[in-house]
């Protein structure tokens, strides 16, 4: 199929009805604050709005690089769902109570976004249909049949387990096995949100400063090319921009996704699909994909693409090589076929941050106010809701303002993570690990065996993911 009409990067699909919005104005100089949070995205909007709403009289701070939400924040598939990265990590670090501690606690996020959206009148789209992953073969549904047991294990009983047909009859994924499901999930329209975050903490008092890029973080200060904010708490929230910063380059690893959006499909489609539940969908692939159903009934879809550019580089507008439009829009018609002659109207890809051992994390150094929230592996658009609170937290017990709570009880705080490698040895992990996840998915399709590929396997234990 041609993609000769879509447009490719433009930041990404979900401002293709607003535009890229006019940045707001740089900061004018010197300046000081109580709290300066470098970052425009959902950590450190939601990190402002906490705060703000805690403690009403606190000089806030927030510098964007380029605009909020021009990161993950404005280009993700828009999944507010439970997941958490690292969790089976801080079971093994931490004991299995501490771990579903974490779950519940995101379990209850996704709870908090959506009453805060409505709240503060944020429309974004937001409709609660849960999480749905599926299986299309042997392997894949071992592998789900797996990790419906732990999730059960870690306190969701409310998860459900699915067989082919009962998949089939929510969302007609050709070839489906079997699927898990969860409510703890919710579409949502990603740059909706970011911008009603940022209109909403405006209101509140804090000052927004956009394309202010940030060039070195230290104690008490946030350096930029147009003066140096000075702050007893500095507060990174950069995410997989986190490598642009003096002195992080390897501290997490700006990982790349790519995503499409179709055209809106006609009521002929939907009627083969089904996904009247509006579900976010997902599937048990190692090089796994991401799905929604959105408010206009498009459908878009994301994956991997070229997984990691060497020297921990960034794009800059989202634009998307041709092949990955492709392997995407393959994926797209293998899970519906019906969409065979759809048009793809949009691609773009986004990075997203990846510490070495996978796990989000949340800290505050007490001893130079250095704060920093992120690693979320893909799954931010809900953590980052959590790691905002639990920075609150940790910034009122430093300052004497309340003791400790349960959230900064949780095991992910102030958890410790070795750099990545040096290049060229972290671009070459990066892409062997996801040749062999593809070699592994080509071969389980094919396969009888339920076994996970033996590639597979040895590729997550080299890359630290178990």
């Amino acid at each position: 199929m041609s993609t000769v009409s879509t447009v490719n990067g433009g930041i990404s699909f979900w401002y293709a009805d607003r535009g890229t919005p006019l940045a707001r104005e740089p900061l004018p100089g010197d300046a000081t604050a109580d709290i300066c949070i470098v970052g425009g995205g959902y950590t450190g909007l939601w990190t402002a709005y906490y705060l703000k709403k805690a403690v009403p009289f606190l000089n806030i701070t927030v510098l964007e690089a380029k605009f909020c939400g021009y990161g993950a924040s404005g280009r993700n598939g828009g999944w507010l769902y439970n997941g958490i990265a690292g969790r089976d990590r801080y079971a093994k670090l931490h004991g299995h109570e501490a771990a579903v501690r974490l779950q519940q606690a995101m379990n209850e996020t996704v709870d908090e976004v959506v009453r805060v959206a409505a709240e503060e009148n944020i429309d974004a789209d937001i409709h609660r249909g849960g999480v749905l992953e599926v299986a299309y073969t042997p392997a894949q549904l071992a592998r789900l049949k797996d990790f419906h047991s732990v999730e059960i294990a870690f306190g969701e009983t409310d998860r459900v387990l699915r067989g082919a047909r009962e998949t089939c009859e929510r969302v007609n994924v050709t070839g489906a096995v079997g699927s898990t499901w969860t409510p703890h999930g919710a579409r949502l329209h990603p740059v909706k949100l970011v911008q009603g975050l940022a209109a909403t903490v405006e209101a509140l008092g804090v000052t927004i400063h956009e394309s202010t890029p940030v060039t070195e973080i230290k104690p008490k200060h946030a350096h930029t090319p147009y003066g140096t904010v000075r702050a007893p708490y500095i507060l990174r929230c950069t995410e997989g921009f986190t490598a642009n910063l003096k002195g992080q380059r390897r501290t997490w690893l700006p990982m790349n996704s790519s995503m499409i959006a179709t055209e809106p499909l006609p009521e002929s489609v939907w009627d083969t699909i089904g996904w009247d539940g509006r579900e976010t969908l997902g599937d048990m692939a190692h090089a796994y994909m991401y799905a929604q159903r959105t408010a206009d009934d498009r459908i878009a879809l994301g994956g991997r693409g070229v997984p990691y550019r060497f020297g921990s580089g960034t794009d800059n507008d989202g634009r998307t090589q041709p092949a990955t439009i492709e392997a995407l829009r393959d994926i797209l018609v293998r899970f519906f076929p019906a969409t065979a002659g759809a048009r793809i109207d949009h691609a773009w890809s986004g990075v997203l941050g990846v510490p070495r051992d996978w796990c989000a994390t949340v800290t505050l150094d007490r001893s130079t106010g250095l704060g920093w929230a992120g690693g979320y592996v893909g799954s931010g658009v809900a953590t980052t809701n959590l790691a905002a609170r639990t920075l609150r937290d940790l910034i009122q017990q430093d300052s004497g303002q309340s003791g400790p709570t349960e959230l900064t009880a949780l095991p992910w705080v102030g958890h410790k993570v070795r750099r990545w490698e040096p290049e060229p040895f972290r671009w070459l992990g990066v892409h062997g690990m996801y040749a062999a996840y593809r070699a592994a998915d080509r071969r389980e399709l094919t396969s009888p065996r339920a076994g996970t590929d033996p590639v597979a396997t040895a590729a997550d234990r080299l890359a630290g993911r178990h």
